[in-house]
């Protein structure tokens, strides 16, 4: 493979390591609060006080940050053509992991407070707990990331560059 198609990958696993984690996060923030909408709707038509679901409604933000984290320790290893390939891999196990993760805690965080608002208070515990589980999967998937990030399939720049100058002195050695 050319060292400009994997320069391009590198880059690319950038972009889609925060577009995974952030479509994730919006689409399950969207699954939470259009059901804390339809609740407050219904409690206001009551005349009910308002219920606090925007802990349901947030927590598929953590999986941007997860993807943020990932992406601030990817940019050391872009500029390395060599990490092309096993980047865009990262970035899209990961990036998968966490957007599905995020959208499924969205789902049953909206399913919660459905539930709540249907006279289920009782059940924010378990509701949480549930969304913990999908969060794990998140969790596990950053560990991962960041295990093949500092393992030593990858090349840092100090890396490349003490490879060049290797090279360089042997070539010189041996005559070249």
């Amino acid at each position: 493979m050319e060292p400009s198609t994997m320069l391009f990958f590198g880059k690319l696993s950038l972009g889609l390591i925060m577009g995974f984690g952030g479509l994730g996060s919006a689409l399950g923030a969207l699954a939470a609060g259009n059901a804390a909408a339809g609740a407050w709707a219904k409690q206001g038509k009551e005349g009910k006080p308002l219920s606090n679901y925007t802990l349901f409604v947030g927590m598929p933000i953590s999986q941007t940050l997860y993807c943020l984290v990932l992406f601030l320790t990817m940019m050391k290893y872009v500029k390395e053509p060599e990490n092309g390939p096993l980047l865009l891999g990262i970035s899209l196990g990961v990036g998968f992991c966490q957007f599905i993760s995020a959208y499924a805690q969205g789902k049953i965080g909206g399913a919660g407070i459905r539930c709540m608002s249907e006279g289920g208070e009782g059940a924010k515990t378990n509701i949480i707990v549930a969304m913990g589980i999908a969060e794990t999967v998140a969790l596990i998937a950053l560990a991962v990331g960041m295990l093949l990030l500092f393992s030593n399939t990858m090349v840092s720049g100090e890396a490349a560059e003490a490879a060049e100058n290797a090279i360089k002195a042997t070539t010189k050695a041996i005559g070249g």
